[in-house]
């Protein structure tokens, strides 16, 4: 007598990731929250030319970032310590109002209609590769601290305002 056969597994489903089937606005708070790479790019100080509205980057950072972790040491309460300290709004990100905000950033990226970057750790899964291939801003800021508002200008630089665009890295080779 034949055994019958076990039943053929279906195939399963591939589920897109949210920020693909979302907009922006129908995103959780926590899934608001996971779109951020932790770049800290936009912790960074920031002068703005009041006549023509041109944005320029600093090397110098809120005193509230880690810069070796790129996140804020006291986000819940960051503006008990900083009360210009600015809350992302759904409606600015869409209608691009927040110009200070790097070309990199993940809000910005889906706003515009992109796919986050391959390095983004939501896609490659791994929290360190935005410091790996140099999105980041660790190792390359100074505190706010002990830098006065009108010592920024000494402190201009460009390189937040790219898009550095690194290669995906090739395939590892085959083991024979």
């Amino acid at each position: 007598m034949r055994r019958p056969r076990p039943p053929r597994e279906r195939p399963t489903t591939v589920t897109e990731p949210y920020w693909k089937t979302k907009r922006l606005d129908e995103m959780t708070r926590e899934e608001w929250e996971g779109l951020c790479d932790r770049c800290g790019r936009c912790c960074l100080n920031k002068l703005e030319d009041e006549e023509t509205g041109e944005i320029y980057w600093t090397n110098v950072a809120c005193r509230l970032l880690d810069s070796t972790t790129c996140l804020c040491s006291s986000y819940p309460n960051r503006h008990d310590f900083v009360p210009d300290c600015v809350e992302l709004d759904v409606e600015e990100v869409v209608t691009q109002t927040y110009t200070w905000l790097p070309p990199t950033c993940a809000y910005r990226v889906l706003a515009a209609g992109k796919d986050l970057a391959w390095w983004h750790p939501l896609v490659c899964g791994d929290p360190d590769m935005i410091h790996r291939v140099g999105i980041s801003v660790r190792g390359r800021v100074i505190s706010d601290e002990n830098i006065p508002e009108d010592g920024y200008e000494d402190h201009l630089c460009d390189w937040p305002g790219e898009d550095p665009a690194p290669p995906r890295p090739a395939a590892a080779p085959k083991k024979p």
